[in-house]
């Protein structure tokens, strides 16, 4: 490979880095969707009695008791077909797609809509929107907000920035931001809610929800007021510059300015009068006993499923540490590697070595990572790609038969290994392409095949064979394989009864971890803690610690890479089997279960631990040997010892 090509090919993978991302739990997922749907249909219920409440509510206003004459604003949006301000001269300009559609202003969450300066001294003042969410789950847009252009003095009406599900006053830097601890949203996905925000001489906020106060006032900072001409309206956005999570998704159905601070009685007449908008209050002050009562159970059900369904979905996704894509990057040639001697720009590409496929992807130097990603599969998979279909096929076999026909399974070239069998690697690659490179026909041709199926030590093996082939490389008898580490440990929690078989979810951890100084120590417990009897793939494996166990039967460093397992024979490991406290505590397991099996009968607790653990039942002696065990030091000595028998840690 030159140097040019090196390079071709590192620009091919170039953007892939190391992050993490939201898997979902399916099991969780389908439990989140359930609770879901029970809030659908209670939250339908509730909206059928506020229905039949409003229709009350307007009713009576058109009968001329709508209640006090509500304040008027130094500017109002209707948004009835456009823009405008219909007190004074701050009318909207569309920023992005925004737009006005049904007697609202439509917000994607990637446009606003700005005013002109404020011409006026604002000190105290109320912001107030009649808005409907797009989606609960948004995180920091706002409704209606005044501050500077260059965005760096802001007050807003804001939801979900801090505490998800609620609103909030929203100021640079969180100055003037304390938490209401109001309630969590819950209606206004469905329809309009009325909300606003009043800000108070002494610096203290209010909040307001369908003319009614919203948690608590709260006061951490001076009022803070602007100048005339340096402040903008804007719906839609916390503060400029537009992007991430200060852009709102919903419809404004209507919004006010108020040079001034309302009363709560103002806020409430404003809420009220507001053509369509019935407040809470009203709406609660038309139900008969029955509705009022039935309404208050509907909503409390609501609460109690919608903090159930908080909790489960912090268990439905879960954070996962693993390759995260990125943007390519554009990759220079650098002179013997030197970072100061960068040449010449290349394309994403890989070798000249394999002449069937070309080695330019036809790709520029600034193409997508996914672009990138998709045309090295295309290359490495091409029909025309001679050494995919072998290396595939070989590897496979590596892994029935502990060796590769090639034994090199991570280097073809001049450097590696010379198949034992050329023609048969050849023909099984031919094979498997042929058979679409499904590697379920793959397995199955090799599990099923004569060679797979012989015996470890054949009775009727060719007395030649261990002198022309010590090695067993021509497979003229079945390969004895050990389990690898994880393996065996896997097969003393099936047979003791102690397997938590859980599939997916979180992995568990069998370390204690210690903070120091910015380094973190990982040191092994042997701990029976539950989720700890889940299969070894399900093991947190961090660098720096390694099981006693698994690292002594050949378990990999997690922190190196490598082509094959290194398989050694050590005293240490049958040290391991006879007193590692794993094994132990699984022979007590194990002992357990056969006492809760075949209760009393030796000859029969003998039989079916020798059955569960080895596959088989114990010849005479064996059997005799197996009795005298149990009837001197007990079952837990026969477990322990069966453990250690080659045929449980061997395959033959």
């Amino acid at each position: 490979m030159t140097q040019r090509e090196y390079y071709q090919l590192a620009s091919a993978i170039s953007g892939l880095g190391f992050g993490t991302r939201t898997v979902s739990i399916p099991d969780e997922q389908a439990k989140l969707a359930g609770l879901d749907r029970r809030l659908e249909d209670l939250r339908t219920d509730v909206a059928a009695l506020d229905e039949a409440a409003d229709r009350r509510v307007l009713a009576s206003r058109k009968r001329g008791t709508s209640g006090p004459a509500p304040p008027r604003p130094l500017a109002r949006w209707d948004f009835e077909g456009d823009l405008r301000d219909s007190i004074g001269s701050l009318h909207g300009t569309a920023v992005g797609p925004a737009r006005t559609e049904r007697g609202a202003l439509v917000l994607d969450g990637t446009s606003f809509v700005a005013t002109p300066p404020v011409q006026t001294d604002v000190a105290e003042k109320t912001l107030e929107a009649w808005v409907r969410l797009g989606t609960l789950a948004q995180r920091g847009g706002a409704a209606i907000a005044i501050g500077t252009r260059d965005g760096v003095i802001f007050d807003a009406l804001v939801f979900g920035e801090r505490e998800p599900g609620r609103w909030m006053a929203g100021s640079n830097n969180f100055q003037r931001s304390g938490s209401f601890d109001g309630s969590d949203e819950a209606e206004a996905e469905h329809r309009p809610v009325h909300v606003a925000i009043v800000y108070r001489a002494d610096g203290t906020i209010e909040g307001y929800r369908e003319g009614r106060p919203y948690g608590r006032p709260t006061r951490i900072a001076p009022l803070q007021g602007f100048a005339p001409g340096d402040a903008e309206i804007v719906f839609g956005l916390r503060h400029r510059p537009a992007g991430g999570n200060r852009l709102l998704t919903g419809e404004i159905h209507r919004a006010a300015f108020y040079d001034r601070a309302l009363s709560p009685a103002e806020i409430a007449a404003s809420a009220a009068a507001a053509g369509e908008s019935v407040s809470e209050a009203e709406r609660t002050a038309v139900l008969t006993d029955s509705e009022r009562l039935r309404r208050t159970a509907l909503v409390g059900e609501i609460e109690d499923v919608s903090r159930k369904r908080a909790k489960l979905a912090a268990l439905a996704a879960v954070q996962v540490h693993t390759l995260t894509p990125g943007a390519g990057e554009t990759v220079r040639v650098l002179g013997r590697g030197d970072p100061d001697a960068a040449g010449e720009i290349v394309p994403p590409g890989t070798t000249t070595a394999i002449a069937s496929v070309a080695a330019d992807f036809g790709l520029p130097p600034d193409a997508s990572e996914a672009e990138r990603r998709r045309r090295l599969a295309d290359w490495i998979t091409h029909e025309d790609n001679p050494l995919f279909a072998r290396v595939v096929v070989n590897r496979v076999w590596h892994h029935h038969f502990g060796a590769g026909l090639v034994e090199t399974p991570s280097d073809f070239g001049f450097n590696g290994g010379r198949p034992s069998h050329p023609d048969l690697l050849d023909w099984l690659a031919v094979e498997f392409r042929r058979h679409g490179q499904r590697l379920s026909w793959l397995h199955r041709l090799i599990v099923t095949s004569h060679t797979y199926r012989q015996a470890s030590r054949p009775s009727d093996a060719d007395p030649r064979g261990p002198a022309l082939d010590a090695d067993n490389r021509l497979l003229w008898h079945g390969p004895a394989r050990r389990l690898e580490a994880e393996s065996l440990r896997d097969a003393m929690l099936a047979v003791s009864g102690a397997l938590d078989d859980t599939r997916g979810g979180p992995g568990f951890r069998d370390v204690s971890i210690t903070l120091n100084n910015g380094t973190t120590y990982y040191e092994p417990l042997d701990t029976d803690a539950p989720g700890t009897s889940r299969r070894t793939i399900y093991r947190f494996s961090p660098r720096g610690s390694r099981s006693a166990l698994l690292e002594t039967f050949d378990c990999p460093d997690p922190s190196a890479t490598a082509p094959r397992r290194t398989v050694t024979t050590t005293p240490l490991q049958s040290l391991a089997l006879m007193n590692d406290a794993l094994v132990l505590r699984m022979a007590d397991a194990f002992a357990a279960r056969i006492e809760a099996e075949q209760t009393g009968n030796v000859s029969r607790q003998v039989a079916r631990a020798w059955r569960l653990a080895i596959g088989r039942e114990p010849d005479a002696d064996e059997r005799r040997l197996s009795e005298r065990l149990v009837t001197a030091h007990g079952l837990e000595a026969l477990c322990r010892g069966l453990f250690n028998v080659t045929e449980f840690v061997v395959i033959d």
